[in-house]
């Protein structure tokens, strides 16, 4: 996410762009505007598409007007200023960090409204600070694994660590990135505006904070952008002290390490978090509403990762039970009870105790407050803002809301931080005037663990189902990180993946890995699917050797598509428009 968000910075102090973002903006005749007649630069308006510039035009400007004049310069609202902007989001998360940059890129004057921290959850409290636990605690892990290291000729004494200097490391990390966002944004013109936001029409809201009449104000653009985010979903029943039970958002300050904890939800966050307790000594017992632990997962890929991620550590599970009662304890004095109750049946089952218990039982949208009546919309039971494939937010009746856009979390299509960012760019893309429709299909998602999981697309029992539904042959290519000889070199040969495939166009329906840095490996087969690539197309490309992207190369080539699939598979459209599985932000 730094790197992408560096290189847009370069891209648009460069100009790199070109004229124009992208071959079809619509362009008004250009005036000039009082601040360029000062530079002697000749500045488009923007209009509801992107705004051609020259990129001398606007080294120019950002090198003699001062910074807080750039923006009426490189940007100027639409209109004859009948609006305050051209386009402001609300929430400046990675999803709206990201639409901010690109509509700048497309010469749009922008503003943020941002009530809590720039960065939103994954950079604050989120995926961003939990992999810095991560790191740190699998650093740990690695050096008491002292046959492993043995098993290279290594050899170490007692391994020790600071849980203070580790909870800083994150803490640390999280500040710098925010610091990151937020001067990339400035920089670039964007106006951070302080406050909860809500609608008074769909061209105007209104923001501040409770009890701050300093703060605040009203703003109006010519199209808005809803992203808002998540908050950590609590079950009813489960009261929340921060101390003995508590939710992602308290485990990443680390302020203790509990003997035994339980984890409520084997999804992403539930499986980091045991990767960082069990590496620092903490024992864990997950509790999982379905009778499989890591739902959503392809099941041969959880079944592996069962076998690495929790056989061998100290880590036991419940599977089929909810926990109906969560009682806090004292930390090192009382324990925490929790009653687990029978999934079907509603029946109690069991009661354990433990020191503490985490909540990852996935989030919930962060939309409450926004007034939504205000433009004739409604969230839905569950709190999230309908919106059709090109994120354009509808109203009660079904139709489109003229001006407002949701992403990210808040829309609930795919809860990941980079979904949001590309959910983000593609929401801007339309207010361009330039038709766009993100394929969620082709959209990575990653499990931090050691080793790491991940997977793009559907799981086989979809893509078998999608087969027999539609009547295709489903092709089926595997391979294990036990023949890569950059995996082997680090004694890490545990892992596999594996690829779903269209026999009779080899069209790419999922991909699927767990092993070492797998996270970094999909986007290879991600690409593949966002950019309508067949099988045959791909087995061709050359790795470099030895590195563990060889791991792709043997499953492309393992694949083979019956005669004749000669044709391409058009993009981005994915076949029989198959839902993406279900995903819950990763911590």
């Amino acid at each position: 996410m730094a790197a992408s968000m560096a290189a847009s910075q370069q891209r648009l102090a460069l100009g790199a762009k070109q004229a124009t973002c992208g071959p079809a903006a619509f362009v008004r005749p250009a005036q000039t505007t009082v601040s360029a007649k000062r530079t002697g630069a000749v500045v488009a308006d923007a209009v509801h598409g992107c705004v051609p510039m020259m990129a001398g035009a606007r080294r120019l400007v950002s090198s003699r007007v001062p910074r807080q004049a750039r923006a009426a310069v490189v940007a100027q609202a639409a209109a004859g200023d009948k609006f305050d902007y051209d386009l402001v989001i609300i929430g400046c998360g990675v999803g709206g960090h990201g639409a901010a940059l690109h509509a700048v890129e497309c010469g749009l004057k922008v503003a943020v409204i941002e009530g809590h921290d720039i960065g939103g959850t994954c950079v604050n409290r989120g995926c961003v600070p939990s992999k810095a636990l991560l790191a740190a605690s699998g650093r740990v892990r690695e050096m008491r694994d002292k046959a492993h290291l043995a098993a290279m000729g290594v050899q170490v004494g007692s391994v020790s660590f600071d849980r203070q200097g580790i909870a800083n490391h994150a803490k640390d990390l999280a500040t710098t990135i925010q610091g990151n966002l937020r001067r990339s944004l400035e920089a670039i013109g964007v106006d951070i505006l302080i406050g909860q936001a809500k609608f008074v029409g769909n061209q105007r809201v209104r923001y501040g904070l409770p009890g701050r009449v300093d703060v605040g104000g009203e703003v109006t653009a010519r199209d808005i952008i809803i992203a808002t985010g998540s908050v950590p979903f609590v079950p009813p029943g489960i009261p929340i002290d921060g101390k003995t039970v508590f939710t992602s958002d308290h485990a990443l300050k680390l302020e203790w390490l509990p003997n035994w904890i339980a984890i409520i939800g084997s999804g992403y966050i539930g499986l980091e978090f045991s990767d960082v307790y069990t590496a620092l000594g903490t024992e864990v017992t997950f509790i999982e509403a379905v009778d499989n632990l890591m739902p959503g997962f392809d099941r041969e890929i959880a079944r592996l990762a069962q076998r690495l991620l929790i056989q061998g550590r100290p880590i036991d599970y419940h599977t089929g039970v909810i926990a109906s009662k969560v009682t806090p304890g004292v930390p090192g004095v009382k324990p925490v009870v929790i009653e687990l109750t029978d999934f079907k049946t509603k029946e109690k089952v069991d009661e354990i105790e433990v020191d503490a218990c985490l909540v990852a039982t996935g989030r919930a949208p962060y939309t409450s407050g926004l007034n939504l009546g205000a433009i004739n919309s409604a969230t839905d039971r569950r709190g999230f803002v309908p919106v059709n494939e090109k994120m354009q937010v509808l109203d009660t009746a079904g139709n489109v809301v003229p001006h407002v856009y949701c992403i990210g979390d808040a829309n609930g299509k795919y809860m990941l931080a980079h979904a949001a960012s590309a959910q983000g760019i593609s929401a801007v893309e339309n207010i361009c005037s330039r038709p766009h429709v993100l394929n969620h299909l082709s959209v990575p998602a990653a499990c931090f663990t050691h080793p790491e999981v991940s997977f793009v697309g559907v799981t086989q029992e979809k893509a078998e189902e999608m087969a027999k539904e539609q009547g295709f042959k489903l092709g089926v290519s595997k391979t294990s990180f036990k023949g890569n000889s950059k995996a082997l070199a680090e004694k890490e040969g545990d892992g596999m993946a594996k690829m779903l495939y269209r026999k009779d166009t080899g069209e790419i329906l999922g991909v699927h890995i767990i092993g070492l840095h797998a996270a970094d490996l999909i986007h290879e087969a991600s690409n593949a699917i966002a950019t309508g690539q067949r099988v045959q197309d791909i087995k061709f490309n050359v790795h470099a050797h030895p590195t563990l992207s060889e791991v792709l190369d043997e499953l492309f080539k393992g694949a083979h598509v019956e005669a004749g699939a000669n044709g391409h598979v058009a993009a981005p459209a994915p076949a029989a428009a198959a839902k993406p599985q279900p995903v819950v932000a990763a911590a």
